[in-house]
């Protein structure tokens, strides 16, 4: 075998290598940050401004169950399960859940988006800050949507990536209400 080609399968090997052991580890974290005390009280910590240029702090919420879902209005699957969080807030927030929504967007862009399809939970402005805060928070990929769901004492029960179909979100909810 020559060098230039040992190289390359060395290098290939690598590469294989580091990509499987990010699934693992990927696999092994079992969609949750590492840990899910510190970062359910990151979030609590943490403020944004709301549409009506606000400053809102998510620890407001302590105490209930919290879906913070990171969105933007240019994205895709964020538009198509913004609906099933809507109809999620009118159904279980009697019951102690609420739903925020973390536009990595404009305020100019956000705000009629919200108003137009109706949202009827708190919807935030984080624009380029909001993504770094969503990679502090488990978002290592740093796509959209991205979803937390953090439970009553504040510890994230689990992060999600990409649409949270209603299934997964309802056996989310129903053990922490």
């Amino acid at each position: 075998m020559t060098r230039p080609l040992q190289a390359l399968l060395i290098g290939a090997l690598a590469v294989l290598f580091a990509g499987a052991g990010y699934l693992f580890y990927e696999w092994r974290s079992g969609g949750r940050p590492p840990n899910p005390v510190a970062t359910g009280q990151m979030v609590l910590a943490a403020k944004f401004m709301g549409l009506d240029n606000q400053p809102q702090a998510l620890g407001q919420w302590r105490g209930k169950v919290l879906v913070v879902n990171f969105w933007a209005t240019w994205c895709a699957p964020c538009r198509e399960e913004i609906p099933v969080f809507i109809k999620f807030q009118d159904q279980y927030g009697a019951r102690g859940v609420q739903f925020i929504g973390l536009a990595i967007d404009q305020k100019e862009r956000a705000g009629p988006y919200a108003r137009d399809i109706g949202i009827n939970y708190p919807v935030l402005v984080g624009g380029l800050e909001g993504m770094d805060f969503a990679r502090q928070v488990g978002n290592s990929r740093g796509v959209l949507p991205f979803t937390l769901v953090i439970d009553r004492s504040g510890k994230v029960v689990t992060t999600e990536i990409g649409v949270l179909r209603p299934e997964k979100l309802e056996n989310l909810l129903k053990p922490l209400l």
